[in-house]
């Protein structure tokens, strides 16, 4: 058989990348197939599986280095036999630098986490800050490998909502699909920092989507499976916990136990969340009245790290190690106690000092402390109708993480796969339950979404609460030269008699004024302190309920499709 002459395929080369370039520019304007996505779905999974994985052993190393240990899994035991300087001088380095990266590369000093990608899915189209982003990576690395008290699955998140954010952008994706493919590294990279691929994809849903519509779920169960097999090629198929053998489980009789477990784990993140947030409050006070610079903040709470390190070493970074303890019964009830209020005050100190890093894990270590602590009093007031103590730790550390996450559903998984554990699901859902169903009423939903409502960003309330603020009214209003706009001396008449609204503002603080004074229409003006006000336009009320009713029904559409 005669071969093809040159040109032949030179010419069909060049159809081929044509038909590349053309596949590619219909993505890019038009947005990406049903296959397509699943595809693009499959490599974001695959590139947040391996940002997970790298950000993971970046902590492993970078402890290791600092603090002089091969096996950083047992760097509580190795700190205690450290120098004391050197206790107090790594984490207030650590600070130092993690002040001068968010000082330099964000506006606020602050580190972006879960709560900045669940307001992206919501307002920003599936869109994080990649810039702040990226800072926030580094500085959350720096703050768990210098002794911050936090987690790495904050850091984890955003860094995978950074590289979907980077794709949506590139593929010039809409608002549903930037919210998918933003879903899918999330899962991704969840499902590659615990090795839990069921719970990734659910946290993705649960947390971030906070929908569970038919259209994402494909896409994000792939990404998720990618993200898990990636860590399971480096670390094996193990589980993260070994957990103590259980001689006997007396789950019936036990059961009114573990409503009271759930009803304190739900008290115990209250307290962790507020001790947050206090601190937070505090930290910005004490920064306004002293004038320190933002980036001397964490430097501060670094030094007080160390400083209570040299006592009790457990505080330092993530505890795996005293969380392993918990959940196999090798703590006294004192230890448990004081380790969980010492631990609540470390995570306000890191996270109210502005270091960096996530609540997840410190989260599900205070869940196991506080557990055990209930375990041991309860298996000795009733030791013939009660099983292990060890039992209680996985119940509180499921039951305090899904509290303080505002994920019941999700956190109920991470914690049967982080230990392998099924036969326990009754007494895990029990305890989950109620401390989800008390903290949920005394905080807003959850941290991130407390977090977010801090923010003057009222997503708890769902859809119908925070789409007015999506809308500028200078872009619904009508200007002067529309054939229906407001006629000039009534915007004058309603301006001077103070009925007006500034260009800047959305529909939030617009239907409020509709309802108080009952107008047609608000003159929209801009604002200067040293000039009178200047005329733009005028918003009408039933052109702002048309926007918001289309809103509602493309946000029901999405969630229901």
């Amino acid at each position: 058989m005669s071969e093809p002459p040159q040109g032949f395929l030179s010419q069909q080369y060049t159809m081929a990348a044509k038909s590349l370039r053309q596949g590619w520019t219909v993505i890019r304007t038009r947005g990406p197939g049903k296959i397509t996505f699943w595809f693009i779905a499959l490599l974001i999974g695959i590139a947040a599986g391996f940002a997970a994985l790298l950000f993971r052993k970046g902590i492993n190393w970078l402890q290791a280095s600092l603090y002089g240990t091969e096996d950083v899994q047992y760097l509580h035991t190795f700190i205690s036999g450290l120098n004391w300087y050197w206790v107090i001088l790594i984490p207030t380095f650590g600070g130092l630098v993690v002040g001068l990266i968010l000082n330099h590369f964000t506006n606020d000093g602050r580190v972006r986490s879960v709560a900045d990608v669940i307001t992206g899915a919501a307002l920003h189209d599936g869109r994080v800050e990649i810039k702040a982003g990226v800072a926030s990576a580094f500085a959350s690395l720096i703050t768990l490998s210098t002794g911050g008290s936090s987690g790495r699955e904050g850091p984890v998140v955003h860094i995978a909502g950074v590289i979907s954010t980077w794709v949506s952008q590139k593929i010039n994706a809409d608002g549903i699909t930037g919210r998918d493919l933003l879903g899918c590294a999330v899962a991704a990279a969840v499902s590659a920092s615990f090795n839990a691929p069921i719970a990734g994809a659910l946290f993705a849903l649960e947390v971030v989507l906070r929908h569970f519509a038919v259209h994402a779920f494909a896409p994000i169960v792939i990404a998720s499976v990618a993200g898990a097999v990636i860590n399971r090629i480096e670390f094996g198929g193990v589980t993260e916990f070994t957990l103590a053998e259980y001689v006997d489980l007396q789950f019936y009789a036990e059961l009114p136990a573990f409503l009271l477990l759930g009803l304190t784990c739900g008290l115990v993140s209250v307290a962790l969340m507020r001790s947050i947030f206090w601190a937070e409050d505090f930290g910005n006070y004490l920064q306004a009245r002293t004038g320190w610079p933002r980036w001397l903040r964490p430097m501060v709470a670094g030094a007080l790290l160390g400083v209570i390190a040299l006592w009790f070493p457990h505080i330092i970074g993530v505890g795996y190690e005293t969380m392993s303890l918990a959940l196999t019964g090798e703590l006294l009830l004192h230890e448990a106690i004081i380790f969980a209020i010492l631990k609540v005050a470390a995570v306000a100190i890191t996270l109210g000092g502005r270091m960096g890093g996530g609540v997840f894990s410190p989260s599900l270590m205070l869940g196991a402390l506080t557990g055990l602590g209930f375990g041991v009093i309860a298996t000795g007031v009733f030791p013939d109708v009660s099983g292990s103590s060890s039992l209680y730790a996985l119940a509180g550390m499921g039951a305090v993480a899904a509290a303080v996450l505002g994920a019941p559903i999700s956190t109920t998984l991470i914690v049967f796969e982080l230990t392998g554990d099924w036969q326990t699901a009754m007494a895990v859902m029990v305890a989950v339950s109620m401390s989800t169903a008390l903290a949920s009423r005394i905080v807003d939903r959850s941290f991130f979404l407390t977090q977010i409502e801090r923010r003057g960003i009222h997503l708890a309330a769902g859809p119908q609460a925070y789409l007015l603020a999506m809308f500028m009214v200078a872009r619904i209003m009508r200007r002067p030269d529309d054939p229906r706009a407001a006629p000039e001396e009534q915007c004058w008449d309603l301006i001077n008699e103070g009925t007006y609204i500034d260009g800047t503002a959305t529909l939030e603080a617009a239907m409020p004024i509709f309802d108080s004074t009952g107008a047609r229409f608000i003159p929209v003006v801009t604002l200067s302190p040293d000039a009178p006000p200047e005329l733009m336009g005028a918003l009408f009320q039933v052109d702002a309920l048309k926007a918001y009713n289309r809103a509602l029904a493309a946000t029901a559409a999405e969630e229901h499709s």
